[in-house]
Formats: structure tokens, sequence, C-alpha cells
């Protein structure tokens, strides 16, 4: 399991991977904050919920990932732990983290572009590209 950023012409990628979709999202958010340069506060744990429905994994990720930046810009939270319940096309994220005191880069938006999660014979993999 993990992520590495890959090159895009215009505007930022990474390409994740994890044993099973849980996995998946997980890294996914922690590779965007990679991106992102993020450095949280020792502060106070903080617990947010997020639910979403979708006809695919590839649009509750793109969901997922938009809420974590939601949350970024609206109330300056960066998470660190999730906890993901995946029910017939529905997502149930528990997220825990803490405020952000520092933020080098910025991501307009999650895309769809060439977005295919992909099962491998040792988990799942995909390549997300971010607007900047």
């Amino acid at each position: 399991m993990g992520f590495k950023e890959i090159r895009h012409t215009a505007d930022r990628a990474l390409l994740v991977w994890g044993k099973d979709i849980e996995t998946l999202f997980k890294e996914a958010g922690l590779g965007m904050y990679s991106l992102l340069a993020l450095h949280s506060e020792p502060s106070p744990m903080v617990t947010r919920v997020f639910s979403a429905s979708g006809a695919d994994f590839e649009s509750l990720l793109v969901m997922f990932l938009s809420e974590l930046l939601f949350y970024l810009e609206q109330e300056d939270l960066v998470f660190t732990t999730f906890d993901l319940q995946f029910h017939t096309g529905e997502l149930k994220a528990t997220m825990r983290g803490s405020t952000v005191n520092r933020s080098v880069k910025m991501i307009k938006a999650v895309t769809f572009h060439n977005l295919d999660i992909t099962k491998l014979h040792h988990g799942f993999q995909v390549e997300i590209v971010f607007d900047v």
C-alpha cells in the first residue's frame, strides 16, 4: 500500500495502491495531503463524519477527496486516520485529525481525468489527477 507522485503535463497526479478499497481510499487521502505539503498542529484531535452515495468506487473516491479538500479550506483540518465503511454504493467515513498550521501548495479540485480503479492480483490501484 502507498502512493507516489507521477508526472503530469499541467496538473499534479498520484499513483495510489492498496490491498483493498478501504486502504486505497486512505492512501489517496494521505497522498493528496502529501502533495499539499501540509503540517498539522499538535492540537486536540477532532472527528468528522462523511457519507456519500455513488454509482461506482471512482465517484465515491472523488467525493471523498473533495470532502477532505472542503474541510481543509473551510476548517483548516487535515485528517490522519480514517475509518471507512462501504456498503452497496455507499461510503461512510469517520475521519480524525487536527488543524493545519501551514500549507505550501493548493489543489483546486479532484478530477475524473483518466480515473479508473483497477483490480490487480495483489489489491487495487488508481491514478488520480488534481487540478492545481
